[in-house]
């Protein structure tokens, strides 16, 4: 992944595009959290708090700071619309 980015994908298991989107992130192996909505209430809680929505798939970008936290970058909601821009931030 470029730039040391860390991807936390959250998902639903009814969700088509969020199945679209682990099916690609395998594709091109590309490691990331999954953050699984519909087995963790508290992961909800956690999306809201970063995007102000719960819509998924929800793609969360950070990167190491330099005492080693994670410090958010982005987030997109959506997969085909954001699809280009997930592809350039991945590679």
């Amino acid at each position: 992944m470029s730039k040391n980015l860390t991807l936390e994908l959250y998902t639903r298991p009814t969700c088509s595009d969020c199945q679209a989107a682990k099916e690609y992130l395998a594709e091109h192996n590309i490691h990331y959290v999954h953050k699984n909505i519909g087995e963790d209430d508290t992961l909800e809680k956690e999306l809201i708090e970063i995007a102000g929505s719960r819509i998924v798939p929800s793609f969360v970008f950070y990167k190491r700071g330099i005492v080693g936290k994670k410090k958010f970058v982005k987030y997109l909601i959506g997969f085909e619309n954001n699809r280009e821009e997930i592809g350039m931030l991945l590679s």
